[in-house]
């Protein structure tokens, strides 16, 4: 399996995105949309940063267990209740993403909602990956 991240240099400089990936052979892995929610099915967090930090730890946990890891992420969805906090917050949110993935940017779209499946979530990431 391998994957390309391409950018074409006609398009605005990606800062923690690719514009495209590119996989080749493989398995894929489609990740469903976590939340913050804990195994007792409570959120954890109360802002965007700490929620982001279990949702993703959340997101990893499961692409683990289907037998991949964070470089074999291609495709994350972003969905977030009030993305201008998300903006606002992007260095701290950078710093996790740092700390649990590395330097692997996936193709990623974050989307404004109204809200979530719950109320106390700020943020559902959803995925694909290929192994």
């Amino acid at each position: 399996m391998s994957l390309e991240k391409i950018n074409p240099a006609e398009l605005a400089a990606p800062i923690g995105f690719s514009h495209a990936v590119k996989a080749s052979g493989g398995t894929t892995i489609y990740l469903a949309g976590q939340t913050a929610l804990n195994k007792d099915n409570v959120i954890e967090g109360k802002g965007i940063v700490e929620q982001f930090e279990k949702v993703m730890t959340n997101l990893l946990k499961a692409l683990s267990e289907a037998g991949g890891s964070p470089e074999n992420l291609v495709k994350l969805n972003i969905f977030a209740v009030d993305p201008v906090d998300y903006r606002a917050n992007s260095k701290e949110i950078g710093k996790i993403w740092q700390r649990l993935i590395g330097k692997n940017y996936p193709a990623m779209t974050l989307v404004g909602v109204t809200k979530l499946w719950d109320s106390d979530a700020l943020l559902e990431i959803e995925g694909v990956a290929v192994i």
